[in-house]
């Protein structure tokens, strides 16, 4: 059997809380990404609830048209934990006692000083043909099932329980069968660009990828992620080829690049700051505090982060920050001139070497047609300056209020490199 597998994948996901919302289907993203890191590939993710029919029916067309089909969910020992049963039906066998992890689930509670009840016993009845797979973080055991044209893995659908088994014992098994190329990931973090400006800049990049690379955009609210991929069967040049297809991008977008893998913002600019032992406040009025939110996300960014205004009255704007009557009455407090004014009066306020500040219109209501919804000004102050820049994001209230902080954050990142 060995070598045969090509490792093509699904995931079948068990569970009437994963359709209706209840719970956020993160395994089959955590083995996704597992699968790709081993050089496996999944074709399909598939989510389904707690009924026969669907499960049954779920498993037979993915064993038509994948190798290794992963099973999460419904193994347990109440009502609606129905995946043995079906999967006794598919594989035409039936549930009996596995001595050896009868003795496990016997383990597990007398180490806790718990009696062993009939209800968790049953969780030591397993179909007659499969390979058990031992829990060591919880008490219904993995499945394997084999046949001529696909193996079907079946495990706990509790994180924590599955993760152990799918990383130590499911994965290395798979492996055994299956002859993968060595897989790298390589993430590039934009922000000021949009995707389809981003892709104009490296079309030429782009076009001339070797055909064992592929890169993906990721684009998000405000920022878009460059994801560049490659296989091979040589690790060592797989990484060096990476490297130097890295090195040719950077220069190509250098100006909206602002870290990699899984940095942020707020921690590019936080370590941008400590290093250089420079200080930092905000003055937020359509953020209503976001942007500080996200600075002292950070750990360690009291080094560096003084404190924030949140001047969403105009009232405060004037006797807090020291913007004046005249420039809220004449040009409103969606301004260039306000923005500037709140920048320049927290920095003053609270001494710090840098000041941004934020004052626009977020929505979904208050717009006109000379400012409408999405509106904003953004401002940052420096000891020499103060620079301003206006920007329209759309109309929706949550999303405007994220892409400020962040248009906010990277106007500081620029200043910062520019140093």
């Amino acid at each position: 059997m060995k070598n045969k597998w090509q490792g093509i994948c699904e995931i079948i996901s068990i569970g009437d809380e994963l359709l209706i919302g209840q719970v956020v289907n993160t395994n089959a993203s955590w083995m996704g990404e597992q699968l790709s890191l081993n050089g496996l590939q999944l074709r399909r993710v598939i989510s389904i609830g707690d009924q026969a029919s669907e499960i049954s029916s779920a498993l037979s067309d993915s064993v038509s048209r994948a190798e290794f089909v992963f099973i999460t969910g419904g193994l347990g020992p109440t009502a609606d934990d129905i995946t043995k049963p079906v999967l006794c039906d598919f594989f035409k066998t039936q549930l009996v006692l596995n001595q050896e992890a009868l003795e496990q689930v016997t383990s597990f509670f007398k180490g806790r000083g718990i009696e062993l009840s009939e209800r968790n016993r049953a969780q030591a009845m397993l179909p007659e043909n499969c390979l058990p797979i031992r829990n060591y973080n919880g008490t219904s055991p993995g499945m394997w099932f084999e046949t001529e044209k696909a193996i079907v893995v079946s495990m706990p659908g509790v994180p924590f329980e599955m993760k152990a088994m799918f990383t130590n014992q499911v994965i290395p098994k798979v492996k055994t069968l299956v002859k993968t190329n060595h897989i790298a990931h390589k993430t590039i973090l934009t922000c000021g660009i949009g995707e389809s400006y981003l892709a104009d800049q490296i079309k030429d990049w782009e076009l001339v990828l070797p055909t064992h690379f592929k890169l993906a955009y990721l684009p998000q609210p405000g920022i878009v992620r460059l994801r560049l991929s490659g296989s091979h069967h040589d690790q060592d040049e797989l990484e060096s080829e990476m490297n130097q297809l890295v090195e040719k991008l950077q220069p190509l977008i250098a100006k909206y690049v602002y870290g990699t893998g899984e940095s942020t913002l707020e921690q590019v600019i936080g370590s941008f700051l400590k290093e250089n032992h420079k200080t930092l406040s905000t003055a937020e009025s359509c953020t209503g505090g976001y942007l500080a939110h996200l600075i002292t996300s950070v750990p360690g960014s009291s080094a560096y982060f003084k404190g924030s205004i949140i001047a969403y009255d105009n009232v405060v704007k004037s006797e807090l920050l020291g913007v004046s009557d005249t420039d809220l009455m004449i040009h409103g407090a969606v301004s260039q001139e306000v923005a500037e004014a709140m920048a320049i009066g927290v920095r003053k306020n609270l001494k710090t070497d840098y000041a941004l500040s934020t004052t626009g219109i977020a929505g979904p209501e208050g717009g006109t047609e000379e400012k409408p919804v999405g509106t904003v000004w953004i401002a940052l102050a420096s000891e020499n300056s103060v620079v301003s820049k206006k920007f329209r994001f759309g109309d929706h209230r949550g999303r405007n209020i994220h892409r400020s902080a962040l248009e906010a954050m990277n106007m500081l990142r620029m200043e910062l490199i520019r140093k």
